[in-house]
């Protein structure tokens, strides 16, 4: 065994180290501290101990990705889908088209452009969207006036609104109640209110995954977003609409997570970093693709809710397929139980391990027990108790929060852009794929710092040049490229705060710096919104947020290649020695450590 595998060194508590032993990654959970030593057959350590044996040791006797891991693997496609279709829907629930003026039910009998000419005044050189001309027209239309003239006085709209129905081949609920002129922001209202769910249903089914367990957890919060997204298709009213999508927010982040948590618990490390990626760079990438033209071909809201929502019933199907989380039973003393599913895999991978294994296994689970419940004294507020750990925190957070605002932001942004929607929107989305096999090649080359930094402000430049590009392919190609960086800043986002915050507060510490994600999200919808002042005006706050937070990471300490902070005397203290302008493949080099 490797001189690294011989010291004292940080694994997970939780199914998501990703990474072999000399690759240190992360997904939001926590970890914790295992002694390990070379083993041998008898069960004790090279220098007389008891052998101590942790998850990562014992899946290579199980089997890393067997049979078993490969039907998890397959099993995760509907909740990718799932995942996609609780995010995304309420765009296509909502589209308004670009071309909409106000009705005019006595020009019933003329086309489109006769009415606009004669009822609908010109400002800034298009037909107004919220005006109308305040004359009697069947009295002008009996004069013979075909055109309107401009010195006529104007009015809002009183009999609702027409709409252009050619690029959005269908109508929406925001068009059904005309959510526009001074009610346009009402979709953006519904939009962050979803936010407000993911926040309560995060904080909601987690403690019910600490309480009762994580398959439990993912069957509520998913039946949750499958009653409220169906009874959606049935409100009449913004704010039944609105509390079906708080409702529907429980189940966001959580219908998929839980499952790819568990997933990752049952897959040998060297396999995990594959194991981690590829569920978003392929199915939840797919499900994105293939929603815009869902939408596109049922052509009617209510049915498009009813069928991306229906599908998360078949988690009820969950505890007949998918173990519940070994560690968890752990941590909850049920270790038989864990042993147990430990076995049930072995044997479905046809591999043989021995009772002597087992029990050393069993003796270690109980050591990890009482460590978790000294490192449970342990709260959030313990980060802002030292400089250097609350500056760290502090950081992760904005960093987060800029991330997560930019992201939704390109995501939600797409429907200002100058082409077809459902085009643009699949095209965008197809740059998740990409930005995740990217990573698995830069992660540990460029480290977590600079490729949060590049991707950040690469985001930042490619949204500031779409703004200031002509219309039309140059707008479009820019954004997709924001796009594609703010989603490769995403997955190392993701992974960041896991590594740098001490394992005695990490999951406390991870599961706050993504609720203030959330936070910013709720804001997403706005700046988005702002593209009714200004088109524009999204993309270049967006750019902005981007650079800043960016170069925000340069500040923070790199993890690639180094122990863990356990401690919080560890996380005081960590990367304290790192110059700002250190890179890990260049830092290799010049020890004689690379290719």
């Amino acid at each position: 065994m490797s001189a690294k595998r011989e010291r004292k060194i940080s694994t997970y508590q939780n199914p998501n180290f990703i990474g072999d032993d000399d690759e240190w990654k992360s997904t939001p959970d926590g970890f914790t501290d295992i002694e390990l030593y070379p083993p041998s057959c008898n069960g004790k350590a090279a220098n007389g101990e008891s052998l101590t044996m942790d998850f990562n040791d014992m899946l290579p006797l199980i089997g890393e990705f067997g049979r078993y891991q490969k039907l998890l693997f397959i099993l995760m496609i509907p909740f990718g889908y799932y995942l996609a279709f609780v995010y995304f829907t309420q765009i296509f629930l909502t589209l308004i088209p670009e071309d909409h003026w106000c009705a005019i039910p006595e020009l019933g009998n003329l086309s489109k452009e006769e009415s606009l000419k004669l009822a609908i005044p010109m400002v800034d050189g298009k037909y107004s969207k919220c005006l109308r001309y305040n004359v009697n027209f069947t009295e002008q239309l009996l004069l013979g006036v075909t055109e309107a003239n401009q010195s006529w006085p104007v009015t809002s709209c009183s009999n609702g609104w027409s709409y252009d129905f050619q690029e959005i081949p269908y109508t929406t609920i925001a068009t059904e109640q005309n959510w526009v002129c001074d009610n346009a922001v009402l979709a953006t209202y519904a939009q962050s209110i979803f936010f407000v769910g993911a926040i309560c249903g995060g904080l909601l089914f987690g403690w019910v995954a600490d309480k009762f367990g994580r398959v439990p957890s993912m069957i509520a919060c998913n039946l949750v977003g499958c009653a409220a997204g169906v009874a959606t298709a049935f409100v009449n009213s913004f704010w039944l609409f609105a509390l079906m999508r708080f409702l529907v927010g429980f189940a966001f982040d959580n219908c998929f997570v839980m499952m790819y948590i568990l997933v990752l618990e049952y897959v040998g490390p060297k396999y995990r970093t594959f194991v981690a990626n590829m569920p978003i760079a392929i199915y939840f990438t797919s499900a994105t693709c293939v929603l815009p033209w869902i939408a596109y071909y049922i052509a009617n809201w209510k049915y498009l809710a009813i069928a991306t929502s229906a599908p998360l019933i078949l988690v009820i199907f969950a505890p007949w397929l998918v173990p519940e989380s070994a560690r968890w039973l752990v941590s909850q003393g049920k270790i038989d139980k864990s042993i147990g599913i430990l076995k049930t895999l072995a044997k479905r991978n046809r591999k043989q391990v021995s009772d002597e294994t087992f029990e050393t296994f069993r003796l270690s689970c109980i050591k990890l027990q009482q460590e978790e419940q000294h490192n449970s004294s342990y709260s959030i507020m313990d980060m802002f108790r030292t400089p250097r750990l609350r500056r760290t925190t502090i950081l992760l957070v904005f960093v987060w929060m800029c991330i997560s605002l930019v992201f939704d932001g390109h995501v939600r942004s797409v429907g200002s852009l100058p082409l077809n929607l459902f085009l643009t929107f699949t095209l965008a989305c197809l740059t998740e794929c990409p930005a995740g096999v990217v990573l698995l090649w830069t992660m540990d080359s460029l480290g977590r710092r600079w490729n949060a930094c590049g991707s950040m402000v690469l985001s930042g430049l490619f949204s500031l040049l779409a703004a200031v590009a002509p219309s039309g392919m140059y707008t479009v190609a820019f954004a997709i490229a924001g796009r594609f960086f703010v989603n490769i800043a995403y997955n190392v986002g993701s992974q960041y705060a896991a590594e740098v915050l001490p394992t005695v507060v990490r999951a406390q510490g991870v599961a706050f710096i993504h609720i203030m994600g959330y936070v910013a999200t709720i804001l997403a919808p706005f700046v988005v919104y702002l593209s009714n002042i200004a088109t524009v005006l999204p993309l270049i706050i967006l750019g902005c947020l981007g650079i800043v937070g960016g170069l925000l990471c340069l500040l923070l300490p790199e993890t690639v290649d180094r122990v863990l902070p356990q401690t919080l005397q560890d996380g005081e203290e960590f990367g304290k020695n790192q110059i700002m302008f250190e890179i890990p493949c260049l830092d290799k080099k010049s020890k004689g450590q690379c290719d």
